[in-house]
């Protein structure tokens, strides 16, 4: 990933990179990392990630 700072200003800099890293979820990877998550908690996360996936396919497929 490439920032690039102009007119030395390094504040825009640091919130064009955060938004950036939003967008890729690093932040939340992050935090899943350094919390312990119950096996069961685990699951029933993945199986909502997988629906909300699902659901913005058909969306998607929808629209064509």
């Amino acid at each position: 990933m490439k920032i690039e700072v102009k007119d030395n200003n390094i504040e825009q800099a640091l919130r064009v990179l955060k938004r950036k890293l939003q967008r890729d979820g690093f932040f939340k990877v992050i935090k899943l990392k350094n919390t312990y998550e119950k096996p069961s908690e685990k699951k029933k996360r993945i199986m909502q990630d997988n629906i909300k996936r699902v659901k913005k396919l058909n969306k998607l497929k929808n629209r064509i």
